[in-house]
């Protein structure tokens, strides 16, 4: 069998047993090791194994489940609650000023969860009995809160910036710092939705009250944790005092003192933090094994260099390519999951956008923005469909509450491809870089 053919029954197969309902993990692995004995013979298992320990034994991998304990401590204490509190204190006599809140909690939370399923469901559980009470629509609250997601990622750190940084071999520190002005300006764009929406039609969300200037600062005193954390990280990374994995260590040890000592973290608490990230860390690195082993099945047949020298011999504009690139991860996203997305496409379009001239760290931003999109949007719309579930609202009604934001995170993502130096400004200033 030719390596050609390999790979499209390779691929083939693979889609088939997704259709199927196949989980991706065993979907990865039995199409990828299966068709790769057919085409190499004994040689495929014996990559197979090298594959495996090659990947398990990466220090690169390191950061990971440092950042992903640190989170899982996180959720364990009132800190979402805090921070959610704090916004809602000084925002709460503007239109939709709940809404507003639910998206700075979720850009505070971002720096230190560094995920967007966990981000949303710590500041939605704050948020929606408040939304409850002040008569705020639903639909248009919780779609905030899905689209605010993407910030979980974007805001570092970040487990997403991480496969990325290993796959393209870009510094992880840098692309940290990269993603901090585009979370901002991000924060900054949703936000003002609900304001606008809600001065418009009042019925939406109206202002939840005057709060006294003395509650205010004193719900600022509750939010130093946070800030803690994320200068413990940010700062270190910035200022060339850690590399990513011993910000990652420090961030753990600052995160589980202040758990203990001012939010009384039980035993149990931190066991299931262990426990959850223990699970979470292990799924991730079997889906990353499989989808590397098939990376490689469908690479035998230089498809990355054939791709890639079509592209550039077609003469493009290099910002067309770039637009093409987006709008095929957009698609891809609808269908398939974010892990293997970048396991099957970076090792293809890293490689054509250095060839364009362009900065990988900048392309690294678009890369996490588009696999935070494809959380929401449906079939494949995991952040949807747990906001659904989480806080019982109709597919239809929160996809009405979602649009508006979804534009606004085209928005961004045009902004961000058309003015790099937003993502490319800070990493520029790095000491240590």
């Amino acid at each position: 069998m030719d390596y050609s053919t390999a790979s499209l029954l390779c691929a083939g197969l693979m889609l088939l047993l997704l259709i199927m309902g196949v989980p991706i993990a065993y979907a990865l692995g039995f199409s990828s090791v299966l068709i790769g004995y057919i085409a190499f013979g004994g040689l495929a298992l014996q990559k197979a194994g090298w594959t495996t320990f090659q990947l398990l034994y990466n220090l690169s991998w390191t950061p990971l489940p440092l950042f992903m304990l640190m989170s899982f401590i996180i959720a364990e204490t009132e800190m979402g609650e805090h921070l959610f509190r704090a916004a809602r204190n000084w925002l709460s006599r503007i239109p939709g000023g709940l809404i507003v809140a639910g998206i700075m909690g979720e850009a505070g939370m971002a720096a230190a969860l560094g995920a967007s399923g966990p981000t949303i469901i710590t500041v939605g559980n704050v948020a929606v009995p408040e939304y409850e009470r002040y008569s705020y629509n639903k639909a248009l609250g919780l779609g905030a809160l899905v689209c605010g997601g993407v910030l979980g990622p974007l805001i570092p750190p970040s487990a997403t910036m991480i496969i990325f940084a290993v796959l393209s071999n870009v510094p992880l520190g840098r692309l940290f710092i990269a993603g901090v002005i585009p979370g901002i300006l991000l924060a900054v764009m949703l936000s003002l939705v609900p304001i606008i929406m809600c001065a418009r039609y009042p019925e939406l969300g109206r202002s939840a009250g005057v709060v006294s200037w003395a509650e205010r600062f004193s719900s600022l005193k509750k939010i130093w944790p946070v800030v803690l954390v994320m200068f413990s990280i940010l700062g270190t990374i910035y200022f060339g005092i850690a590399t990513p994995t011993e910000a990652g260590g420090v961030g753990c040890f600052i995160v589980l003192v202040v758990a203990v000592l001012f939010y009384k973290l039980k035993p149990e608490g931190l066991f299931r933090a262990l426990v959850k990230t223990a699970v979470l860390n292990a799924t991730i690195m079997i889906i990353l094994v499989a989808a590397s082993f098939f990376t490689y099945v469908i690479g035998s047949s230089a498809m990355a260099e054939k791709l890639s020298s079509i592209i550039t011999s077609l003469n493009l504009p290099p910002l067309a390519v770039i637009i093409a690139i987006m709008l095929f991860l957009l698609f891809l996203g609808c269908i398939i999951d974010g892990i293997t997305i970048m396991m099957l496409t970076i090792p293809i379009f890293v490689p054509i956008i250095k060839e364009l001239g362009f900065d990988p760290l900048w392309f690294g931003i678009l890369f996490v923005v588009n696999m935070e999109i494809a959380l929401i949007t449906p079939p494949m719309g995991i952040n949807f469909f747990l906001v659904r579930s989480t806080f019982n609202i109709g597919s239809i009604e929160l996809i009405k509450g979602v649009w508006p934001f979804l534009i606004v995170l085209a928005l961004f993502l045009a902004i961000t491809i058309a003015f790099p130096q937003l993502s490319l400004w800070l990493p520029g200033l790095m000491l240590g870089k």
